[in-house]
């Protein structure tokens, strides 16, 4: 006779559990948008001041946003993960459209030389921030879906580099190479992470190198910033101005800082003090306390999602969470590596805290996603049950 298995109520499993919000993933978060609105106002100021005659004009932006993000997290930390899984196509789709319009509809925006934005009245939005959310839901997706032959180079890597492809070519037509790098990173260590060849992922790098290379040695600007990644001294007037008086930032700031509010560089010295070199502004004003502080803050995170994607019950989830922690980290890396002088200089936001709409709400949600997956019943494990 053979014996009954006993299993779970199916509101169980419909149902999510109610569990208690992750402090040790949000407390960080949250410390460092707040850190990051501080330093924003001290940041821009004098800036705002001169461009906008009110030196609360990025202060009040961002704290919108910070609101704006707040929400979207807590959304997002309520909603099941499994959701992503049927709308993953749409999500892509989307991506790709909003792309597009940068290009192709007149609400495209240009800035710095760039066209990076879509613009609708006085709200901007990086459409390269959504797409590589849209990546990392797709990758996790299919990944999880193709588990049984992920080794296969028609199915475990072929497809998830043409998409990876299509997305890099309409990034570069903007032109934001530091996004692409990113997206490329994010897409090795999820195909990695997801078991496709070792052998498929080294041998593609091949190509990709020599083709990296033309493109950045293709325009003068770009071949600029790499010799002035070299040697800064010797183009201290022109690509290498920003690194030097980055250096001077941390410099001045010692072991304690100078103190929030008193610094130097930027009163008009290093340009984009509140975005892209806004750690620079932290280790002249907080020093290398601040900095170590800041460099614990960031470790949590990253820590806490690696934890996750480890303890995660299925798969989708569990790659969800890898891709997610990645973008957050890759972020970190290549912004502090320019502001310290140890990669090209790239315009590229802090995430949390820099100023910037786009990329704190949707770095915001990928917070509130992980911490789903990090509250997910335990009554899924060993499943890969579908919501519907």
């Amino acid at each position: 006779m053979k014996e009954k298995t006993s299993l779970p109520p199916i509101a169980a499993v419909v149902l999510p559990r109610k569990a208690p919000y992750d402090v040790n993933l949000l407390f960080p978060v949250l410390f460092l948008v707040g850190i990051g609105i501080v330093m924003i106002y001290s940041a821009s100021s004098a800036l705002a001041l001169k461009k906008f005659g009110n030196d609360y004009f990025f202060l009040k932006k961002q704290g919108v946003f910070a609101i704006a993000g707040v929400v979207v997290l807590v959304i997002c930390r309520h909603v099941p993960y499994r959701y992503y899984r049927s709308l993953t196509y749409p999500i892509l789709l989307l991506a790709l459209i909003l792309l597009l319009a940068v290009h192709l509809s007149p609400f495209g925006h240009s800035a710095g030389g760039s066209t990076r934005w879509l613009r609708f009245g006085s709200v901007s939005f990086q459409p390269s921030e959504f797409a590589r959310l849209a990546l990392v839901i797709y990758l996790a997706y299919s990944l999880s879906k193709k588990m049984e032959q992920v080794r296969e180079f028609k199915i475990g890597f072929l497809p998830h580099v043409v998409i990876f492809g299509i997305f890099a070519f309409l990034i570069l037509l903007e032109p934001d190479f530091g996004s692409v790098v990113i997206l490329a990173a994010i897409t090795w260590i999820m195909l990695f992470a997801g078991g496709v060849r070792l052998f498929h992922l080294t041998v593609t790098l091949s190509p990709l190198i020599p083709a990296a290379y033309f493109f950045m040695m293709d325009a003068q600007y770009r071949v600029k910033r790499v010799m002035s990644f070299m040697n800064p001294w010797e183009y201290s007037s022109d690509e290498g101005y920003q690194i030097i008086h980055s250096l001077l930032a941390f410099g001045t700031g010692g072991v304690w800082g100078v103190g929030i509010g008193k610094g130097y560089q930027k009163l008009f010295y290093l340009p984009e003090p509140h975005t892209d070199f806004i750690f620079s502004i932290v280790g002249e004003e907080l020093g290398l306390i601040g900095v170590l502080f800041i460099l614990g803050l960031y470790g949590m995170i990253t820590w806490r999602g690696i934890i996750i994607s480890r303890k995660t019950p299925d798969l989708f989830g569990s790659y969800l969470a890898i891709g997610l922690t990645a973008s957050v980290a890759l972020q970190v890396i290549i912004n502090m590596g320019v502001t310290l002088g140890l990669l090209p200089t790239k315009g590229l936001v802090l995430p949390f805290l820099s100023y910037g709409g786009s990329s704190l709400i949707l770095n915001m949600a990928s917070i509130g996603i992980i911490m789903n997956i990090g509250s997910s019943p335990k009554t899924l494990v060993g499943t890969d049950v579908d919501v519907k």
